[in-house]
C-alpha cells in the first residue's frame, strides 16, 4: 500500500479493546501485531494476561507473545532490542509493525528511546509506594539484593531516594546508575512513518469491561494457571508474581480469600490498574496521538 505506515502504535488501558483495534489495522495493512506489553510476555499467564488466544492469532501474525519464562529476568531495555530487531526485520520486508500493549513505557522506550531516567512504571511505582509506606524497613534490603553497589551509596533510612531506585530498576532490569552515567539510547522510531492510536472508553464501560473479562477468564482457567505459578515458588518480587490477580487467586488458593472476595479484589485492581495506565498515558506519551473509541 503506498500510504502504508511502516509502524502503527496503540496503546491504552488494560480491557480498553487495543486488541480488536490491532486486528483491524493488520487486516488494512497486511502488518504484524508485536506485543507493547510487559505481562504478556511471559508464558506462564496466557489467560490471566489476556494474550492474543487462537482466534486472534488465526487472523493476523503475531510476535513476542509468551516467550519470556516465568523466572527470567526481563526489562524495558531487553523487550526495546527485541522490538527493534522485529521492526528492522518487518521495515526490511515493507511490512507494518503495529506495536500493541498497555506498558507505556515500552511506547516512551520506542519513540524516545530510553531516556536518562525514565518514568516508571505504574504498577512498580504503586507497589514500591505501598511497601514504603507499610514496610519502610525492607526498601534497603531489597535494592541490595538487586543493585548491591547503589545500596551502598544510600542509606536505609532514605526512604524517598530508595523507592525511586527500587522502580527505575523493576521497570527497566537496569540500575539507576547506569542511567546517571549514559545518555538516551537512540529511538527506533526516528524518522520513520507512524501512526499512533490511544484507546479510550467511558469509565463505567471499562469497569464493565474489565468485569466481564475477569469472568471470562476465570472460566477459561485463569485459577488453574495460577496453581500451576506458584508451584514453581518464584520470589514473590519476580514481576510475573505481580501481575493482575496472581496476589488475588493466591490468596485464594491457600484459603484466606472466598473466591467472591478474590475475584473483587482482583476486578477492583484491575480497575485501579487501568486508572494509572490512562493517567500515565495522558502525561507521558506526548504529541500526535489521535484518540480511538471502540
Amino acid at each position: 500500500m503506498a500510504d502504508r505506515p511502516e509502524a502503527i502504535l496503540i496503546a491504552g488501558p488494560t480491557a480498553s479493546g487495543k486488541s480488536a483495534l490491532a486486528l483491524e489495522m493488520a487486516r488494512r495493512t497486511g502488518g504484524v501485531i508485536v506485543n507493547a506489553d510487559s505481562m504478556q510476555v511471559y508464558d506462564a499467564l496466557p489467560v490471566l494476561t489476556a494474550r492474543p488466544g487462537p482466534e486472534e492469532l488465526a487472523q493476523a501474525e503475531h510476535r513476542l507473545y509468551g516467550h519470556v519464562p516465568a523466572d527470567a529476568p526481563w526489562s524495558v531495555a531487553l523487550w526495546l532490542g527485541e522490538a527493534r530487531a522485529q521492526f528492522e526485520e518487518l521495515r526490511a520486508q515493507g511490512r507494518t509493525a503495529i506495536f500493541t500493549g498497555g506498558t507505556g513505557l515500552y511506547f516512551k522506550a520506542l519513540t524516545e528511546g530510553i531516556s536518562v531516567m525514565p518514568q516508571p512504571d505504574p504498577q512498580i511505582r504503586a507497589h514500591w509506594r505501598a511497601v514504603a509506606a507499610s514496610e519502610p524497613e525492607r526498601l534497603h534490603g531489597e535494592l541490595a539484593r538487586r543493585d548491591a553497589q547503589g545500596a551502598v551509596l544510600l542509606e536505609p533510612a532514605d526512604r524517598q531516594r530508595l523507592v525511586r531506585a527500587l522502580e527505575v530498576f523493576d521497570s527497566t532490569g537496569l540500575p539507576i546508575g547506569h542511567f546517571q552515567a549514559h545518555g538516551a539510547r537512540e529511538p527506533v522510531l526516528e524518522g520513520v512513518s507512524v501512526e499512533r492510536y490511544l484507546v479510550e472508553l467511558d469509565r463505567a464501560e471499562l469497569h464493565a469491561r474489565i468485569a466481564r473479562r475477569f469472568d471470562a477468564m476465570l472460566a477459561a482457567g485463569a485459577l488453574d494457571e495460577v496453581r500451576a505459578l506458584l508451584a514453581l515458588d518464584l520470589a514473590p518480587s519476580m514481576p510475573v508474581m505481580k501481575a493482575i490477580g496472581v496476589p488475588q487467586l493466591a490468596a485464594l488458593i491457600r484459603g484466606e480469600a472466598s473466591l467472591e472476595e478474590a475475584v473483587e479484589a482482583a476486578k477492583a485492581a484491575t480497575r485501579q490498574y487501568a486508572k494509572r495506565q490512562s493517567t500515565w498515558f495522558r502525561h507521558q506519551l506526548g504529541g500526535g496521538w489521535g484518540v480511538h473509541v471502540p
